[in-house]
């Protein structure tokens, strides 16, 4: 039966959800009354993950993402809408970026040991990879057509796509959805180092999140972000590489020089309004580097603290709401 005005609110109880998923792990930690049924939330939240997953995963040789890549050139492939949504978001940033976003770095990514094909460079492959050469490429958004009212794709050229500077944030952005649907009015989202606040605290303070110091092998906090109906993300050079020689390769790949991202930047953090966006434009700043980059993100009106290695330590520089910078 309905509640009658009389009858008091259910008190809320702080509760974090988690599982596995992307190869790393979701999580949600929420502010909600004491009916709510968590078992179904979980379920839910689960399911929301791994259809992005099922979709646009690069490991999965049953994804879309997969069957996209494998398809003939001209040929339509019928795609789920929320696959199309997130290529068109990847194709959007990629021509804003000028190319420092790219999800057509698929072949890359696996040259360079990245991928699901091999785990260490292969001089051959990235050089097949880079042809043509760096920079005289056609970019993904001409190469790829969407029709997303008849929910398909279809390529003009080949190109192999690879979704993970977005497919995660557009993740959170999914579990965001889920708990606004289950009536969840305060609630942390995460999946790996990309997160969405839904409202605030139920004491109406904003969700703190921390912002990692840039370390292989070691976490620590470097700073702290408060969050209010708003999504971060982060990209960086320091979780996810290869050892070669006395070489660090980080796993983001700058499609324009064919080759991982070295240029000084050892992460990006980003604010946006989903974290779709927030984790696309983190990905598209750290391959632009700190000269292009802040230009970039100052020309796109983006709130981004960039985390600079220089011979005498890490250096801030922010935009935005982190033009105070969080500091150490």
């Amino acid at each position: 039966m309905p509640k009658t005005c009389s009858e008091p609110a259910a008190p809320s109880q702080r509760t974090t959800l988690h599982g596995p998923s992307m190869g790393t792990r979701w999580s949600v930690t929420h502010d909600a009354d004491s009916t709510l049924n968590l078992a179904v939330l979980r379920q839910d939240l689960a399911a929301a993950v791994e259809q992005v997953d099922e979709q646009m995963s690069p490991w999965k040789p049953s994804s879309d993402l997969v069957r996209l890549n494998h398809a003939p050139v001209g040929t339509w492939v019928d795609l789920p809408a929320e696959m199309l949504e997130v290529l068109d978001c990847a194709l959007e940033v990629q021509r804003q970026s000028g190319g420092a976003f790219d999800p057509g770095v698929g072949a890359l990514v696996d040259a360079w040991g990245f991928g699901a094909v091999r785990d260490a460079p292969d001089a051959a492959a990235i050089r097949a990879a880079r042809q043509p050469m760096p920079g005289t490429a056609h970019p993904a958004q001409q190469t790829l057509e969407l029709d997303r009212p008849a929910s398909r794709a279809r390529k003009h050229a080949a190109v192999q796509l690879d979704l993970c500077g977005i497919a995660k944030g557009y993740g959170v952005d999914r579990m965001a959805a889920v708990l606004q649907r289950h009536g969840v009015p305060h609630a942390l989202a995460a999946l790996d180092g990309e997160l969405r606040a839904v409202g605030t605290q139920a004491s109406g303070t904003p969700w703190a999140v921390a912002l990692e110091q840039p370390e292989a092998g070691r976490r620590s906090v470097h700073g702290v972000i408060e969050l209010d109906n708003l999504a971060v993300a982060t990209s960086g050079d320091y979780r996810r590489f290869l050892q070669v020689g006395e070489a660090r390769l980080a796993h983001t790949m700058d499609a324009r020089r064919g080759a991982p991202v070295n240029n000084g930047v050892a992460s990006v953090t980003v604010l946006a309004r989903t974290c779709m966006l927030a984790d696309a434009w983190a990905t598209a700043l750290l391959v632009a580097g700190p000269g292009e980059g802040l230009a970039m993100a100052q020309r796109m009106g983006l709130d981004a603290l960039f985390l600079l290695r220089r011979a005498d330590g890490l250096v801030e520089m922010g935009l935005g709401r982190f033009g105070n910078s969080t500091g150490r």
